[in-house]
């Protein structure tokens, strides 16, 4: 890069000129991606999912491996540059040079191009499914001993703007998309993505990948499944009740359903014009829609507003508990929504243009895997503010950075400014990322 030593003036303070110039050395704005970075040695997410991947290129020519592709990639989505022509500057930028075990400036330092990285992209369907496995192995080990586990499934509209492959009209959305399969637990990481066509149903493919993830988990664990009405059809019932999964699953509304609830809407809204204060109330009946082979348990809430009388129904094979507990299991659903939210704003998971369906296919696991380092860096701070901020906002507070970077004979020194005022905050969360075992 041709260096510059373009210089400003600007105003005067007493006798001091205000001077701008460009010959500062080795600044960034990115210096909490060496954070990032050591979190993803942690978790040695890269190296996992390059193994899953095919080379094809003549071992002594390879600069830059598979694995290093993909961790300059993932880093560069988590700090906000969701596409591969940011690598055309940021393969200089010194923080990233050094998070990728490259002395920033010298030779050979140099990153990955963009040409490089739009190469990567050019995938077979069958390594996306082995990215897949290998994301259900790493969530698997997460999930340890536990014994009881909480999945949200959801499906989530990304828009197209081109001539994406297997992109269509989707009615319900009112626009061209992909229609995304994404499974999160409870704790907000991502189990599984999967990429389906534009016009898939919501729930097309959901019942083979719970079932999948069913029978991977020892059979003392028990798991509780929450969805939207999108997922209510008669085969993921019976799947469930098969397997030994709980679920509570939201329901379309119809007519019978209002029918069997009217009294009880009738009577909050009283108790709304009565008190002037929303009210709410609970009951359950049992329900055999023609399409089911058996009667299950529905859980109804009305809830009357100043803006409106709604209500809302869930299907359940839990037995125990009473209806408020039990659509209190299904209200914190909501939470996958905010997952959706940072996968999607975050990190851009939506940001699908390539060509080809399975190169989108591959760019969904690489923004998934750049949502993993995000997640984790943040379940590190679980007991300060930071530990329920969106990702946007960790990346404001922790990542964009500024730093200047000296490469010595013994360190390469990466200075905070004394007077940043996220300084407290990176300290303390690069403290803990430092006290994790690698």
């Amino acid at each position: 890069m041709t260096e510059c030593t373009a210089q400003f003036e600007l105003w005067n303070i007493g006798r001091r000129r205000v001077t701008i110039r460009s010959a500062g050395g080795h600044i960034t704005s990115n210096a909490g991606v060496l954070m990032l970075s050591r979190i993803e040695r942690q978790l040695k997410l890269c190296g996992r999912f390059a193994k899953a991947l095919n080379d094809s290129r003549m071992p002594k020519r390879v600069r830059h491996t598979i694995a290093d592709q993909l961790r300059q990639r993932v880093l560069q989505i988590a700090c906000g540059y969701e596409d591969t022509n940011d690598a055309t500057n940021l393969r200089h930028e010194a923080a990233f040079q050094v998070a990728m075990d490259r002395v920033a400036g010298a030779e050979g330092s140099l990153l990955a191009s963009q040409p490089t990285l739009s190469r990567l992209e050019r995938r077979e369907a069958a390594e996306i499914e082995r990215l897949s496995e290998t994301m259900l192995a790493i969530w698997k080990e997460r999930v340890g001993r536990r014994r009881r586990i909480i999945l949200d499934i959801d499906s989530t509209d990304d828009e197209t703007h081109g001539q994406q492959e297997l992109a269509f009209f989707q009615g319900y959305y009112g626009h061209t998309m992909y229609h995304p399969l994404l499974v999160f637990d409870g704790e907000g990481w991502p189990v599984a993505v999967m990429l389906r066509p534009g016009n898939a149903h919501g729930s097309s493919g959901a019942v083979d990948l719970l079932r999948k993830i069913r029978t991977m988990l020892p059979k003392n664990v028990r798991i509780l499944l929450r969805a939207d009405a999108g997922f209510a059809i008669p085969a993921m019932y019976e799947m469930c009740e098969e397997l030994g999964i709980d679920y509570v699953i939201a329901q379309t509304v119809h007519e019978n359903y209002k029918a069997r609830t009217a009294a009880m809407a009738e009577r909050v809204e009283a108790q709304l014009k009565a008190t002037g204060e929303p009210a709410i109330e609970y009951m359950e009946y049992r329900y055999k829609a023609r399409t089911w082979k058996r009667e299950r348990r529905i859980v109804a809430k009305a809830e009357a507003t100043a803006q409106n009388t709604c209500v809302r129904y869930v299907a359940t094979n839990i037995e125990c508990g009473t209806a408020e507990e039990i659509y209190g299991k299904y209200k914190a659903r909501g939470q996958s929504e905010n997952c959706i939210k940072d996968l999607k704003n975050a990190v851009s998971g939506d940001r699908l243009s390539c060509s080809s369906f399975v190169s989108n296919a591959f760019r969904l696991v690489l923004h998934t895997m750049a949502y993993m380092l995000l997640h984790e860096l943040r379940s590190r701070l679980r007991d300060t503010d930071l530990g329920r901020a969106q990702m946007d906002t960790l990346r404001l507070k922790l990542l964009k950075i500024g730093a200047s970077i000296t490469v010595t004979a013994r360190r390469i020194w990466v200075q905070l400014s004394a007077s940043d005022p996220a300084r407290p905050w990176f300290e303390l969360a690069i403290g803990r990322v430092l006290a994790a075992p690698t």
